[in-house]
């Protein structure tokens, strides 16, 4: 029988994350979550375990870290990965870092950083992509992204009901590098269906913002 929730502990190790990837693929797939939902998932607590090993325990320090995992009302999937250590502020000149949060923001709908003395959770949300049978589970939208003086550019076009707003998120999030560089969002090519958009630009700005990058939409007003 399929337990709705997982619960993980284990030591701030680098030698433990396969074992974790294992067992939290083999709950996802015991609970009918599999193909790319499932490797996105796993690839983003992988990247959510990597950086507590090594931020939050730095040098000769050793702790743990906990990965719980669950089923929620709307179908998706729920993983917060816990430390109880507190994160070193990585040096300016190590461009490289930040790159285990862009893979996470591709891979997921909503990625949620917490921190306190008590340590940092990391809480990763994906949802269930509509089965296919479903009207608008296939809908017309695309993403052209391209590079200018000033950051990317990237084109919407087509329909963007609601069911395609986590798919537009995450495209945008890759294109915008995880928030790395300023975006511009030309919605001009948009059709008639845009339900999901709002919220997909929504937690674009955010990211953008945490990085200190700035979201431009054309037309202005327009979502």
């Amino acid at each position: 029988m399929h337990e709705d929730f997982l619960a993980l502990r284990f030591p701030a190790d680098a030698h433990e994350t396969g074992r974790v990837r294992h067992q939290l693929r083999e709950w996802l797939q015991g609970g009918g979550v599999t193909g790319d939902e499932a490797e996105d998932l796993v690839l983003a607590v992988s990247e959510a375990v990597n950086n507590s090993i090594e931020h939050a325990y730095p040098g000769p320090v050793r702790g743990t870290i906990e990965v719980h995992a669950s089923a929620v009302h709307d179908g998706g999937i729920t993983v917060d990965v816990v430390d109880h250590g507190r994160w070193r502020v990585p040096p300016p000149a190590l461009t490289t870092r930040g790159r285990g949060l862009l893979l996470m923001r591709e891979s997921v709908d909503d990625v949620e950083i917490h921190r306190s003395a008590n340590g940092t959770t990391v809480r990763l949300h994906r949802a269930r992509t509509p089965s296919p049978t479903t009207a608008d589970a296939a809908p017309d939208c695309h993403v052209h992204a391209y590079e200018t003086s000033s950051g990317v550019v990237a084109v919407v076009r087509g329909d963007a009901p609601a069911s395609a707003g986590p798919s537009l998120r995450r495209s945008l999030i890759t294109a915008a590098r995880g928030g790395a560089v300023p975006l511009t969002v030309d919605l001009t090519g948009l059709g008639a269906h845009r339900e999901g958009v709002a919220h997909a630009l929504a937690e674009v700005a955010s990211a953008l913002a945490a990085a200190g990058n700035r979201l431009t939409v054309v037309p202005e007003g327009i979502s």
